[in-house]
């Protein structure tokens, strides 16, 4: 697919609706080497990313479940079997993680959107190998008891559950913005002046 089709054609789908095959081997290695090839000023390699298939997959979300039933015992069974289903769908879910270097001159801002570029280029590649993808969050991205359970160590946080796979049904485009409405052209003349 041609780089700006691949940019312009490029939509997120729901991960309920991504089903097998996930990317074969061949495929997943051509994926993520593209997806780790994002800006990263002072070459820190601010994220790492842990793959969950077949039964991993499963044995994350029941514990999940079991982490929110824990802090939240009077949590509702449905919300609690949501959390057994999350990663139940799509035969592929990619964690991505920043890890971030503190007090560094390159600022953890800048860290975490390289960390998001690798999300985001996952994304990309799914889509340009003829896959869907959707880059979730959740209350499990924020939580210490999922950190935990994901070895993450004190300076690593989970930027996103990208769930891969094949979609199963063709999704219809959202509405994007205008891009006159996010673009404009800065002018001299017109900038505020400070004292």
């Amino acid at each position: 697919m041609p780089t700006l089709e691949t940019l312009t054609t490029r939509q997120s789908t729901p991960s309920r609706l991504l089903n097998a095959p996930a990317p074969d081997a061949a495929q997943l290695q051509a994926l993520l080497e593209a997806a780790i090839r994002v800006p990263d000023h002072g070459q820190l390699v601010p994220f790492r990313l842990l793959l969950l298939r077949d039964a991993s997959r499963i044995a994350f979300g029941q514990r999940i479940a079991e982490i929110h039933q824990h802090s939240d015992p009077g949590a509702p069974e449905k919300a609690l079997q949501k959390d057994r289903d999350r990663f139940n769908q799509a035969p592929l879910v990619i964690v991505v993680i920043a890890r971030l270097t503190a007090g560094h001159k390159v600022p953890e801002q800048e860290q975490l959107l390289s960390a998001g570029c690798v999300a985001y280029n996952i994304l990309l590649g799914a889509h340009a190998l003829g896959f869907g993808a959707q880059w979730l969050t959740g209350w499990a991205a924020y939580d210490a008891d999922v950190a935990a359970l994901l070895s993450l160590a004190a300076n690593e946080k989970v930027i996103g559950f990208v769930h891969v796979g094949t979609a199963a049904e063709v999704i219809p485009d959202r509405t994007r913005p205008v891009l006159e409405s996010v673009c404009g052209e800065w002018h001299p003349e017109s900038a505020a002046h400070g004292n």
